[in-house]
């Protein structure tokens, strides 16, 4: 995770499950930290078994490795210099990084994880049972508070554009919102809210947009930590009981760790949330089209616009430019 110089407290924040086995030396640990370079954005890269095998920071097109600290801060080869060996001058300082253990982190908001785990999760031992699938709902209370705004992005995503120009969607939010995130672009919600659906002839929740509400996809985040911890309403939704009480009302049981939360909640208080367009989380899996959806999927699967951030859920390719 990375920051280019958008402001004194803007930070980007990337998330993936580490596979390493628990304790392993080898684990690659969550971090956060400020990046000067003007121009710069951010690429992570995994392997083909989901672990983190590399970060990378990306300065227009060429994509370098982050070398080991230089004294008492990271160095950064910049503006397309090659990293080998970079002349000091073309160096700038990558300054404040810290390390984070999820585990920690989920201790600190135990009561939550653990209320959404059994919501939003397949069970113990399912890929999004790991705690750290629920850390972004609850980010403002365990991140500094002279941290602001946090963009949380997955691993398997590719930049078409300037996360500068992200960070701008900071801007957009409308009075009240807390949350930036695109609309899920599956019908995977329309499967899970099949019996509200059922009950509720009419309804907009699970339908395809524009009209529709289809859910939400965590893939890019823009979490606004300052209104989050202001919000009354938003701590309020993140209380068990209250989680529990809105699960009941959708006959909801979901799979997808925080986003099943943030669509949850969107369905009852979308003003908590700043829609961004489906061109910042250009998602890519089809699953959903062979699993009985094929006559509906394209008006929740169609994107109209520059991609700006591609987005490679389910393991699916992304188109090369």
């Amino acid at each position: 995770m990375a920051r280019a110089p958008f402001g004194s407290h803007d930070f980007t924040f990337t998330f993936g499950l580490r596979s390493h086995p628990r304790g392993s030396a080898q684990k690659l640990p969550l971090a956060r930290g400020v990046l000067l370079c003007a121009g710069g954005g951010l690429d992570r890269r995994t392997g083909t078994d989901g672990s983190h095998f590399g970060q990378h920071l990306r300065n227009q097109v060429p994509l370098w490795p982050v070398p080991v600290p230089w004294g008492p801060c990271l160095r950064l080869p910049c503006w397309g210099e090659q990293p080998a060996d970079p002349p000091p001058a073309l160096t700038v300082p990558l300054r404040q990084v810290f390390f984070h253990d999820v585990e920690v982190l989920a201790q600190k908001l135990l009561p939550t994880v653990e209320a959404m785990q059994k919501l939003f999760s397949a069970g113990a031992g399912s890929y999004y049972a790991d705690s750290i699938f629920f850390l972004s709902v609850a980010m403002h209370h365990i991140m500094p508070k002279e941290i602001l705004r946090i963009v949380q992005v997955d691993l398997d995503v590719e930049y078409r554009a300037n996360i500068r120009e992200l960070f701008q969607e900071f801007d957009n939010f409308p009075e009240g919102a807390v949350i930036g995130i695109a609309r899920e672009m599956q019908p995977v919600y329309r499967h899970i809210f099949w019996q509200y659906r059922q009950e509720h002839p009419g309804t907009k929740v699970g339908e395809p947009p524009p009209d529709g509400l289809p859910g939400f996809n965590s893939g890019v985040l823009l979490l606004n930590l300052e209104a989050m911890r202001q919000s009354e309403l938003y701590n309020r939704l993140l209380e068990p009981a209250v989680v529990q009480q809105l699960a009941n009302k959708f006959h909801f049981k979901g799979h997808l760790g925080d986003q099943d939360f943030f669509t949850l909640v969107g369905m009852e208080h979308p003003e908590l949330f700043h829609v961004l367009d489906c061109t910042w989380n250009r998602q890519l899996c089809s699953w959903w089209r062979d699993h009985g959806y094929s006559d509906i999927f394209e008006h929740y699967f169609r994107c109209d616009g520059h991609v700006r951030i591609y987005h490679g859920n389910c393991n699916t390719p992304i188109p090369t430019e």
